[in-house]
């Protein structure tokens, strides 16, 4: 009989060690560190190995290699294909995370059920039966998804190849375990083991697989860091279980940008894409109050309209509270003291409140003059109109700063029915034949002069 080589992980960071010891040396966390088995017989491949080299293990002139573009496959979801780039690329490998119950097996079998290609859904998680029951409620009619509820990676790889499925989606990593690795199931070593060897037949096979990954009470990806690494994307599934929205978002993609964002609405029914989501990130209101600016913003390509409301009130105790909810709390004490310092507001001794609607957090420069406007409209208790909207950026000596493509932000504005958009008079703007108006401002105190 072999023997039973085991070693030491931290279950935090990953690192491997030689013997236990209380803390690691390298994140810092005490008491992480954990004994797992690490026998491996002889191990095959995914399949039976072949004796024909691949290509990819010939060196090429980098002039030599082919260039052209790979089609990528439509998932038929706007929200899902605009944060990965344009779709799904071939051998790749997609991580969705995101809190328990937020979402992530209802948007992949969604978008399973959506396709028109061979796909396999391998559920460790849940029966078939129950499966089933919720894709009744999304689409019923599908004759292209295969479900397999399995956890071995062996039998997941003979169902493979006997199906030959277009794309694979896993539910969830920490469920899988691999006969070469004899630690349980979510553990660092049984994570390692089964993601290389789903990148393996991903790459070699060019079908894409889309892993969901559970994350810990800090919001990270459970188990170790190198999992984000080795994967091509990296998606992240955010919201509120006691709203309806949810927000996808990508961490990191080998094969476009990290800045898009997609929207969804929970239903009954499944998730709604929300093709306008300014409609939904602005209240509808009959009454004007005080406190409300609307600024324009950018996620990725997509211009956005969003609600900034501020609370500003006389401190009861003696230090002021500073709160804020999706915006930067460090800005939002930078900005406060720009109107203390540069327009003459006497703050230092109120309770200020920020908060952006929809549940969204925004790291967008362009929004500071529209929370200026938000604090001042509420400091002096003058509402404002509900036509104008505002995007630039506050500098520290009050200046207000032009900001990236101001003119696709007044084009959004003018779509929605905003009659007035106030931008920095340094940003150079050729629109023309347009209906809305443009207010140029240079200082904060132009903007202090228009609200009070």
């Amino acid at each position: 009989m072999a023997k039973v080589k085991t070693t030491f992980f931290c279950q935090n960071c990953g690192t491997q060690f030689a013997k236990w010891q209380g803390q690691c040396n390298a994140c810092k966390e005490w008491n992480t560190i954990v004994e797992e088995v690490i026998q491996k017989p002889e191990k095959n491949d995914w399949k039976t190995p072949t004796a024909k080299a691949s290509k990819a293990s010939i060196p090429l002139r980098i002039n030599e290699i082919d260039s052209t573009k790979e089609a990528r496959l439509n998932t038929f979801d706007g929200e899902f294909n605009r944060v990965l780039g344009g779709g799904i690329v071939p051998g790749s490998l997609t991580l969705l995370g995101g809190e328990p119950g937020i979402g992530k097996s209802t948007l992949l079998l969604q978008i399973s059920l959506k396709l028109p290609y061979k796909t396999l859904y391998v559920s460790g998680e849940e029966s078939q039966k129950q499966i089933k029951m919720r894709a009744e409620r999304i689409n019923p009619n599908n004759s292209n998804c295969y479900i397999l509820t399995e956890t071995k990676t062996q039998n997941i790889f003979k169902q493979i190849e006997a199906l030959e499925p277009d794309i694979v989606v896993i539910d969830s990593i920490q469920t899988l375990h691999s006969d070469f690795i004899e630690s349980s199931s979510g553990s660092i070593s049984q994570i390692k083991e089964c993601t290389t060897e789903l990148i393996k037949f991903a790459k070699e096979t060019s079908t894409p697989v889309l892993l969901i990954g559970h994350i810990t009470k800090d919001g990270n990806i459970a188990g170790p860091k190198i999992l984000e690494h080795m994967v091509d994307t990296v998606l992240q599934f955010e919201g509120d279980r006691n709203h309806v929205f949810r927000i996808l978002r990508a961490h990191k993609n080998r094969f476009g940008s990290t800045n898009e964002l997609g929207i969804y609405e929970m239903q009954g029914s499944g998730l709604r894409e929300v093709s306008n989501p300014s409609e939904i990130l602005i209240s509808k209101k009959d009454e004007e109050l005080s406190g409300n600016a609307v600024a324009a913003t950018l996620e990725g390509m997509r211009p956005l309209m969003i609600e900034v409301q501020a609370l500003v009130s006389t401190a009861v105790y003696g230090t002021p509270q500073r709160s804020a909810t999706g915006f930067n709390a460090k800005r939002l004490n930078m900005l406060l003291a720009v109107l203390e310092k540069r327009a003459g507001f006497r703050l230092g001794a109120k309770d200020v409140f920020l908060n952006i609607t929809g549940g969204i957090n925004v790291d967008d420069p362009a929004i500071d003059l529209a929370v200026v406007a938000a604090i001042l409209s509420s400091n002096e208790d003058v509402s404002l109109q509900k036509d104008i909207c505002f995007a630039a950026e506050v500098g520290l000596s009050g200046e207000i700063r032009p900001v990236q493509r101001v003119e696709q932000r007044i084009l959004e504005a003018e779509k929605l029915g905003f009659s007035t958009i106030f931008v920095s008079k340094y940003n150079k703007i050729s629109l023309k034949n347009i209906a809305i108006q443009i207010q140029l401002i240079s200082k904060i105190d132009d903007l202090a002069t228009y609200i009070v």
